[in-house]
């Protein structure tokens, strides 16, 4: 008897995770492209502000250089998050 109730746990759960398991990673994937793309808004006051007081030496290129690399990484790894969950839930079983 409780080997056939296993059986039929691991039947159930074969058939239901599939479905519940790629909708929480599609979102998993939208809500860190929004952390990211966030995080990339939140950057861009300050990488405005380093290039308006770039005085021409190397430690204001340093700052303008820092702040414009977070915004960009930011933006790409925000970006690319929304494109993977894109093809998660495009993806075909």
């Amino acid at each position: 008897m409780l080997a056939s109730m296993g059986a039929k746990i691991r039947q159930f759960l074969q058939h239901v995770l599939p479905g519940v398991v790629r909708p929480l990673r599609v979102l998993w994937n939208q809500v860190i492209g929004f952390v990211f793309l966030a995080l990339a808004v939140w950057a861009v006051p300050s990488t405005l502000r380093a290039v308006r007081e770039f005085k021409g030496d190397a430690e204001s290129f340093f700052r303008v250089f820092l702040a414009g690399l977070f915004a960009v990484l930011m933006v790409w790894f925000g970006v690319g998050s929304f494109l993977r969950a894109r093809r998660i839930s495009r993806a075909r079983d």
